[in-house]
Formats: C-alpha cells, structure tokens, sequence
C-alpha cells in the first residue's frame, strides 16, 4: 500500500470511527504500527488529524473546510436530475426526488411517466413521511432520538388500506429498510398506488433526500419490482458516491466499525484496570 493510499485510508477511517490510537488504526486497516505512526504524523504536519491525550489522534477542521468548499459547488436537484431521467425511461413510471424539512417529504423534482395512467405529485406538494416510500427510506437512516421525536409529535393517520397506524409495526418497517437499502409503499398513501424508494446518503452521513419510482399497482409486477429495486440501488451509489457520501450498505459497515472499536477499547481499559 503506498504512502499516499495509506493516509487517505486512515483519514476515511478517522472520520467514520472518530478518535482512534495508533494501535487501533493498525489493526483496522492491516498495517504495521510504524507505517501508521509515521502516516499519521505526516497528516498531523498538514494540519488534517490532530493529536490527543493518552496517544489517540483525531479528525481536524481542516477536512471540514475541504468538504464545505466542494459542497457549495454541488446542487442535488442538478447532480440527481439525469438519474430520474434514466430510470424514468427505464421503467416508463414517474420518478420523484423528496427532500425530508424535518416533518414531511417535499418534492422538489420529478421526471413524469408518459403512461395516461401515472403517478402525479406535484412540485413543491407535501406528503407525510410514515406511509412513503420517500419519507420511510430517510426515517430509516435518521438517529433514534430524530424518529423518536417524529413519531411522538406525529399521529399515524390512515391514508390508503395499508397504512401502518402502529408505531411499534413501523419501527420494525424501519429497521427492515436500514437493512435492505429501499423502501416500499403498497397502497399506504393510496389506494392502487405502488412505490420503492431509496435514500441518498451525503457526505456528513446524513440523510435529507431519497428517489422514488412510482406507478399504479396494475403495473408494478413482482418482476418489475426487483429490477426496480437493482436498478434503484446501484443508482443510489453513483449519485452518493458523486456528493461524497456512501451508500446504505457503506454506513452500516461503517457503524459496525465504531461498534468494534468502542468493544475493543472497553477491553483494553477493563484490561488496564
């Protein structure tokens, strides 16, 4: 591994782990200790890891000035735009992109099916966020204290015949999405009305925006949908990928990550003591 890839590797490390010591830096990324000692002594000379008490190092402000700059360049409705394009005329049904205000899923852009019989949400129109596709891809990925204050203002009102109105049956609706990656809605907004979404993951990890394709469940057989939910998925990498950010599966590896340092230090201090 040269120099170069080590110090980039560390940094994506330091910033999805925390404060790591050069040991577990070591053990993390199969390295030898004095490589990493001397990597990380190099990014501490360009002001991009800091060094703490008790030999740990951690992320600088540096790195966040970086991805500012870069993020100001960026405006998700262009970068996603041609993606709802490709799978809208893929799959000939609407593709939508939802941006989630804290309380609800607006749609901010849309890419209609030339079908007569379609989906229509409008621009700029509001839909709650528990029985969507697009609302229930970015509930999965908030914190718990995040859904847990959603869910306690918000009262689980029946929309089409399969609403979930449970809030005890929508958690466990949440946690299937954090492990699968997309969301689906059959019939829970409206009668005859069928969804998979996705999330898009930024590159502070959270998430604010998801895709969805939409059509009427006439069309939306079981083979449709699993081509829908590849297709949608693999799209989803390219555009996190393209705004810095990682895919569902690239978040779920890296917060077993944490775990596994978190377990390790509680042992090496138990050890201590």
């Amino acid at each position: 591994m040269k120099s170069l890839e080590k110090a980039i590797k560390i940094l994506e490390l330091m910033i999805s782990s925390g404060t790591l010591r050069v040991a577990e830096v070591a053990e993390l990324l199969k390295m030898n200790r004095i490589s990493t000692h001397r990597c990380l002594a190099d990014l501490c000379r360009l002001g991009y890891v800091a060094k703490k008490d008790r030999g740990s190092y951690e992320i600088t402000y540096k790195i966040v000035e970086l991805s500012t700059k870069i993020t100001k360049r960026l405006d998700i409705v262009n970068i996603v735009k041609p993606y709802l394009r490709e799978l809208g005329l893929l799959f000939n049904e609407t593709v939508n992109l939802g941006y989630w205000n804290g309380r609800e899923i607006i749609h901010i852009d849309k890419f209609e099916s030339k079908e007569i019989l379609r989906i229509d949400s409008p621009l700029g129109s509001a839909a709650p966020a528990y029985c969507t596709g697009l609302g229930k891809a970015i509930l999965a990925f908030l914190p718990e204290d995040e859904v847990n204050k959603y869910l306690s203002e918000t009262k689980l009102v029946q929309h089409g015949p399969n609403t979930l109105t449970s809030k005890k049956m929508l958690k466990k609706e949440l946690e299937k999405i954090r492990q699968t990656g997309f969301s689906i809605d059959s019939e829970e907004l409206a009668a005859m009305l069928f969804c998979v979404a996705a999330p898009i993951l930024d590159h502070t990890e959270r998430v604010r925006y998801a895709v969805s394709i939409s059509g009427p469940t006439s069309r939306m057989t079981q083979e449709k949908i699993e081509k829908i939910k590849n297709k949608l998925q693999e799209v989803m990498r390219k555009i996190s990928s393209q705004i810095g950010g990682v895919d569902f599966e690239g978040m779920n590896a890296q917060r077993q990550q944490r775990t596994k340092v978190t377990e390790r230090r509680k042992k090496s201090d138990k050890e201590k003591t």
